[in-house]
């Protein structure tokens, strides 16, 4: 059955609507389908298919690279010299990447993302990597860092993460990072503090850096490389290693700080078991070749802490780490080398198959060798975290990697259903069944969805010293709901009905007063309002519903004059920046025009001038390219780019609009 929300728009604010759409140039082209040159339409179409599925692995699925800014590679050389296993010509590979990614022109550190601001902890990062790789302090490229560095308060003033670093190798005192003792592992759930009130990431990052922190980790550094040139006082000496926030900030800060000078009164009995079920954690999480938690993070504290605890270099548990954040690495000819913080292929083969569903002249075949790749990845009956929360529900979730049980994620698993569902072969329809019902059972009590827990919201923590990032939470957010609705709307059982009506509600509460919704994982409320209009119509709420009018008259109103849409990742700092960038990008001119199509736009001056623009843009090879990046990993402390986005969402696009001015004609 297909579900129809009855919800009515007037209890919603209205909003006089008026197309700010049109572009300053007009068309020139001829032959039009609703304004666009059939011809040139079709071709763009021909061309980015071809590209996409030219980049289609053998066994069926796509994996693009997945970008994030210089800590992630810096960390790796850090790495290395805090195992003592220094590749010399990978070192060398990738201090010339980081090299290419300072700012030159401007502040001299290291952003973010491409185009941001200094970023202070990266910076500090980068430019002690490129010191322990042999980079002279005198060299031009280190003075402009050190300079930058010093003139923002040098690196004590750096995030946790890197003062946590800075301490195993010597170079502040540990009294200048938080307190995260193994014995967190042996807190009782109702606890203020418990692994289970924090998200996934989190998890898999503090388990491991407990036992680097409890046992004191000590760099190797054999080249006994020191940054002490970045500090603008003694490190000893200084004195504000954690500026206070807030007022609880202000009391956690105490509490942390006295909980640290009572750790030599730990029984030594407690502190075995509370290393020792920290290491279990660890190793029954570890996950292969793909690495704990499946992130460069995570994966590296377990490397690190497996060591401290005595593993030999030959264990295949350290063989397993090593070949896992091997695989992270990407080669671009021979001289450049980076480090992906993960790899996507869940989420690029699924939005790449939707983007060609969207195709109804074309061949399925490709998509069906995709889907038939995808279905033996559902995560159904093994370990998870998220049973902890709902432990008789059975598993139906897929993850964002090639593997990662513990913590299949809502986002994908809703994507993936809905490809499957579109699809329309019975083929597919038990891990449909069983993804649907999953998804259900993981709704939070606010009717909305997380990425991968329930009711994942005790702010608090937050507040905490060891999360000055802001990032220690996964609360539900609009655009995994919006796909979680999504699917269970078109799927169409009775039985998800009620679920669909509480994550609508979710939906309308959480739109902002300009018309559009938060983005959490897409850069930013363009991405977010692609989202959640596209869950909209997939639960047939009408067009001329208020919520979805504010929408369509907020992205026509941040239409760019060339025809395209760009939204900067400062907009996560300062929402006035919500749909603004210096240019238009391929990929938020698709998510712009999706969602306008998706609320009954096909016709309007907006959407034309959209898909003239992702025409006018394609490159010669078929697809499109650009520096920005598309999405945080957190806002506001880390962003990456999916190579994929601008591959996948223009064609994605351009094959909805000929089909539904087709169907139009028809």
């Amino acid at each position: 059955m297909s579900i129809s929300p009855t919800f009515s728009g007037s209890s919603l604010q209205k909003s006089s609507l008026s197309d700010h759409s049109t572009i300053s140039e007009p068309f020139t082209v001829v032959d039009r389908v609703n304004g666009i040159s059939a011809v040139a339409l079709d071709d763009a179409i021909t061309r980015a298919r071809s590209a996409l599925l030219a980049q289609q692995r053998e066994d069926g699925h796509w994996c693009f690279s997945l970008e994030a800014d210089c800590t992630i590679p810096a960390e790796y050389i850090l790495m290395m010299h805090f195992m003592d296993e220094i590749d010399t010509a990978l070192e060398r590979r990738i201090a010339n990447f980081l090299r290419n990614r300072q700012v030159t022109d401007g502040h001299g550190g290291w952003p973010l993302y491409y185009g941001g601001d200094f970023d202070m902890s990266c910076s500090v990062k980068v430019y002690y990597a490129l010191k322990l790789a042999g980079d002279s302090p005198e060299a031009a490229h280190m003075v402009r860092a050190r300079n930058a560095i010093l003139e923002r308060g040098g690196a004590a003033r750096s995030n946790v993460f890197t003062r946590l670093l800075l301490a195993m190798y010597r170079q502040i005192p540990w009294r200048g990072v938080p307190f995260v003792p193994a014995e967190i592992m042996l807190l009782p759930r109702w606890f203020p503090f418990h692994l289970s009130k924090v998200a996934y990431w989190s998890r898999t990052v503090m388990v491991p850096l407990s036992i680097l922190c409890t046992l004191k980790a000590k760099a190797a550094n054999p080249r006994n490389i020191h940054v002490r040139e970045l500090f603008t006082v003694d490190p000893e000496m200084e004195k504000n290693y954690f500026p206070v926030r807030t007022p609880l900030n202000h009391l956690l800060l105490y509490l942390e700080r006295l909980g640290s000078k009572l750790e030599p009164l730990i029984p030594s009995f407690i502190r075995r078991r509370a290393l020792k079920k920290a290491e279990q954690w660890t190793i029954e999480r570890l996950n292969g070749r793909d690495g704990l938690g499946a992130i460069f993070p995570a994966m590296v504290n377990a490397y690190e802490a497996l060591t401290l605890l005595g593993y030999d270099h030959d264990h295949p548990l350290l063989q397993q780490c090593r070949l896992a954040l091997r695989e992270l690495l990407v080669n671009e000819g021979e001289d450049i080398t980076w480090c992906q913080p993960c790899v996507s292929p869940v989420w690029d083969t699924v939005l790449a198959s939707l983007a060609l569903q969207e195709d109804e002249r074309a061949d399925n075949g490709p998509v069906r060798h995709a889907l038939d790749w995808l279905v033996p990845l559902q995560a159904l009956d093994q370990p998870g975290d998220w049973r902890n929360s709902r432990p008789d529900l059975p598993g139906g979730g897929w993850a964002f990697q090639y593997a990662n049980p513990h913590y299949p994620d809502l986002d994908d698993t809703a994507a993936a259903a809905w490809a499957l569902c579109q699809a329309d072969t019975e083929d597919y329809r038990t891990s449909i069944t069983r993804a649907a019902d999953w998804l259900a059972g993981m709704q939070s009590s606010n009717g909305g969805f997380a990425a991968f827990d329930i009711d994942n919201v005790h702010y608090y923590l937050n507040e905490i010293p060891f999360a000055d990032h802001g990032a220690l939470l996964d609360p539900p957010s609009s655009d995994v709901t919006a796909r979680c609705i999504g699917l269970l709307a078109l799927n169409g059982e009775a039985r998800h009905q009620e679920t669909v009506k509480r994550g609508l509600t979710f939906l309308f509460n959480e739109q902002e007063p300009s018309g559009a919704w938060f983005g959490r994982w897409g850069t930013n409320y363009v991405y977010g309002t692609w989202s959640v209009l596209e869950a909209l119509k997939l639960a047939r709420v009408d067009h001329d519903h208020q919520a979805v009018k504010r929408a369509v008259q907020w992205l026509k109103s941040v239409q760019r004059a060339d025809g395209g849409w760009g939204e900067t990742n400062d907009s996560y700092l300062d929402s006035e920046l919500a749909g603004q960038l210096e240019t238009s990008t391929s990929f938020q001119t698709a998510w712009a025009v999706l969602g306008l199509m998706a609320a009954g736009e096909v016709g309007s001056t907006a959407v034309r001038n959209g898909i003239d623009y992702l025409i006018r843009t394609q490159s010669a090879a078929g697809l499109w390219e650009e520096p920005w990046f598309t999405a945080p990993g957190f806002p506001k402390v880390f962003y990456l780019k999916y190579h994929g986005y601008s591959k996948y969402f223009p064609l994605w696009a351009l094959n909805r609009y000929r089909a539904m001015n087709s169907r139009s004609v028809v």
